[in-house]
């Protein structure tokens, strides 16, 4: 992404490749992970665990120049349609009401995450949007 998320993470809800009448050029809606969940251990209690696995989101309309797709394919592990449309993000109440949402639902798929079987299993490709970039 470019712009204040670049190097974050974000997962694709919707693509406009011609465009709309708002946004003359190709576009996409994304929904990606500003803050990331920090490291837990076993030693740590149930209180730290709940404050290190918080996630703060984001949700733009991206110009699909300034995307870096990767390998990764998360489309039956995270239902993102289900809770970001364009109505949605009219207005600032709705858009802060669905990041309220969004955070929930990331939190909850962080947590109640399995362990992966395989570098080819899709659980890893879920836990590699939880994993901050590095570069």
């Amino acid at each position: 992404l470019h712009g204040r998320h670049a190097g974050k993470k974000a997962v694709v809800v919707k693509a406009s490749d011609d465009g709309t009448k708002d946004r003359k050029f190709g576009h996409a809606l994304v929904a990606g992970i500003s803050k990331y969940p920090r490291k837990v251990t076993k030693l740590m209690g149930s209180k730290k665990i709940k404050k290190r696995t918080k996630v703060t989101p984001f949700i733009k309309h991206v110009n699909l120049n300034h995307l870096l797709p990767t390998r990764y394919q998360i489309s039956g592990e995270l239902d993102l349609k289900s809770i970001i449309t364009d109505e949605a993000l009219e207005s600032r109440d709705k858009k802060q009401e669905t990041k309220k949402k969004l955070k929930l639902y990331l939190q909850d798929k962080y947590v109640s995450l399995p362990e992966a079987k395989g570098p080819n299993d899709k659980t890893s490709h879920v836990k590699f949007l939880f994993k901050k970039l590095r570069f």
